[in-house]
Order: C-alpha cells, then structure tokens, then sequence
C-alpha cells in the first residue's frame, strides 16, 4: 500500500473511534474462539497502521497477540524497522517501556505483599530510609502504587547525575510537589522509590528477583532486563537517540532506566507477545493455559491489585495497574473490571477478567523518532474491534 493511501485507510478507520458506543456490560452471546474468529478487520487496520514510510505510518512494525480463555490469536505487521524488513512475530522483542512497572514492579511488590514482606501502608521510609524530605514520613507503599505519592512526573537522570547511586540518590532527595494522596500524577520517580523499597523487601535487585521468582517459574523466555547480544536480530530497534548517537536495539530506549545501568521498575524490561499472552493467562488465574502447567501459584492478594483504589477519589487508577477511563487505551468495550497499562514506546496490555481475556499490542513506533503522533489513537481502536470481534453483540 502506498504511503497516502495508507494515511487515507488508517485515518478513516481511526475516524470511527468518535462513534463508537460507551461501554457496555458483557455480553452473554457465545463468542468465537478466539482461534477461529473472523480477525480481517483487526489486522487490516494493524496492517494499515505500519504501511507506507515514516512520514506516514503509526510505527514501522506491531504485534497483536489475543488470549481468550486461553486460546490464543497472534498477528504480526509491517517491519522490524526502516532498515531491517523482517516481519515480526509473537516472540519479537520489544522494548516494554512502562509496561515495566506493571509486569515487573507491580507483580515484585504483589509478590512482597503477599509473603507479608511489604505492607502496603507501611511509610515507603520504612524499606527506603534514604527517601527523606518534606511531608515524605507520610508517603506509603499505596500512593507510590496509585501515582499519588505528591513526587514530580519526571527528571532528567541522565544529564543530572553520572552514576547509578548518584541518580538514586537525586530521586530520594527530589521534594514532594503536592500532599500525599491529594492528587493522581503519574511518577517514574514513585516508581523508582517504590524499586528500591520492593528490592529490600525481597532482598534481591529486580532483575535477578524477577526472572527466579517469575520469568523462569512461568516459561517467559523472551522477558528480561538488560538483553544478551544474541537477542539482537529479533529485537525491534527504537529511536535514533541524540543523547547516546545511535539507534538503540537491545538497549533501554528510557533515558534515566539507562542511567540507572538499565535495571528499574519504572522502565527497562524487554519481552516479546507471546510472553506477555503466558504472564496474563497466569495474572488471571486460568488453569487450563500455558502457565497453568508452570509451578507458579498466582499469589492470593492478586485481585486486590487489580481494584480502584479511589486514591484520590476519582482516580482510575489500581496498584500498579490503570482501569479504564473515558480515552484510554482500553477503548469503550472492554468491562468495567478490566485493568491495563500503556508503554511509551508503543506498548499496551489489557486484561478482561470477565472475559478471560487478554490483549497485547506491542509496536516500536518511537523508530526512527519519538516524534510520531500517530500511534496512540489505535490503541483504544484496535482493543474495541478485538472485543467485537469476539463478541459482535457488543458492535
């Protein structure tokens, strides 16, 4: 498809998001298996997406990878990136981006929870005495979760600091902007706090914690920090970094996860669909899929991860987890108990557990630049068309 009729075809499809209906309740009509739908809408508009070049595509490649109870749907597109036409599949890996908090992070801390190793009221002093400063005695394990701890969204970790120790160090001494659980704002430094305070519950850094406590245990294969170089050729390459002067495969596209050598819950996890289809299934409690036959029991407190926490009230947030919201990527037909998460670099992963159903679509539409607009109104448009696809009543 050429580059103006792929901009024609995807801004007709995106052009649909403004009619479609509000979220409804689940629908008893037997759906298709999830194996034997009729996808053609689905992928022609993922296909659309990644044609024509970068002036006109949404990202140069995706995944769409779909579990519904248990069976499973995967659809790759486009390219791996401008100079590599390798189409992707379930086990390319993508750059996770923020999925990082909730994969890594948020199932770590749910794991601490549940052996009685981290108390979610607990101060966050308690397990980081360097978090010091104003008001800071007040903030909790719950407000680093829900992103209403009062830290800033953001700091420059690369250029403000030249090692690792130095960079937490900035983060634990950055003063509050606002009371603890006044307001919601979405915070890579909570989430860096909230690194350290999981690392010295369990007494392991992530990474290592991560894949003996839940990568190995599930089968996830394709899921790390810090890639080996044998990984190379089936990891989708992200941007043309001006900081670092090159474009990054195989290195963490966030800039301060790179400061922090590549290791954070904020950011820095790579993995592929397929994986992420594993994680899911277990993350859901369903016993007759893949990760049913690992030895990984899903940890009790599991569904309480996955409830609003209302902190503040009227935040969509859970632990960890988003819930959806008018213009999230949830889109408007997934239910009211789904859950989710968006990565910066073109990742998303939704969970319906009315529906037993999970929905990755993983991208590296930061390729060749993050300058590209296009990518974050088809999520919410591509998550409606797998729930109508398995469900038409819900059209």
């Amino acid at each position: 498809m050429s580059g103006g009729r792929a901009g024609s075809a995807l801004a007709l499809a995106l052009a649909a998001v403004s009619c479609t209906p509000r979220r409804a309740a689940v629908s008893a009509t037997p759906p298709c298996a999830a194996d034997a739908c009729e996808w053609s809408p689905v992928t022609a508009l993922l296909d659309s997406a990644v044609a024509g070049d970068s002036s006109v595509y949404a990202a140069p490649g995706a995944v769409l990878a779909v579990s519904y109870g248990g069976r499973r749907f995967v659809h790759g597109a486009g390219r791996l990136g401008t100079d590599d036409p390798t189409r992707p599949d379930g086990r390319t890996v993508y750059d996770l981006a923020s999925l990082t908090k909730v994969v890594g992070l948020t199932t770590a801390a749910m794991l601490a929870v549940d052996e009685g190793r981290l108390e979610l009221d607990a101060p966050a002093q308690r397990y980081v005495p360097a978090f010091r400063g104003e008001g800071k005695e007040a903030v909790t394990v719950r407000h680093l979760l829900t992103h209403s701890s009062g830290l800033p969204p953001f700091r420059p970790l690369h250029r403000e600091t030249a090692t690792r120790a130095e960079a937490l160090a900035l983060v634990d001494t950055t003063p509050l902007r606002f009371a603890p659980g006044t307001r919601m704002e979405y915070s890579d430094l909570g989430a860096i706090v909230l690194t350290q305070a999981v690392e010295a519950a369990l007494g392991a850094r992530l990474d290592t914690l991560l894949e003996r406590r839940l990568f190995a245990p599930l089968g996830m294969r394709d899921t790390r920090f810090l890639p080996p170089p044998g990984w190379r050729e089936r990891i989708a390459p992200t941007e043309r970094d001006p900081w670092r002067g090159r474009v990054l495969r195989g290195e963490v596209h966030d800039e301060s996860a790179a400061r922090l050598e590549g290791v954070s819950g904020h950011a820095g996890l790579f993995g592929s669909a397929e994986d992420l289809l594993v994680f899911g299934e277990w993350l859901l409690g369903q016993r007759d899929t893949a990760a049913s036959r690992n030895a990984l029991p899903r940890p009790a407190v599991a569904p309480m991860f996955f409830q609003r926490q209302e902190l503040p009230p009227g935040s969509s947030r859970a632990l960890g987890w988003d819930t959806p919201s008018e213009g999230s990527s949830a889109g408007t037909r997934l239910s009211a108990h789904a859950f989710g998460h968006t990565g910066f670099t073109g990742t998303s992963m939704w969970l319906d557990p009315d529906r037993r159903l999970v929905v990755v679509l993983l991208s590296n539409r930061v390729h060749p630049t993050r300058e590209n607009p296009r990518w974050h109104p088809l999520r919410a448009r591509i998550a409606d068309l797998v729930v109508s696809t398995l469900h038409p009543s819900a059209r």
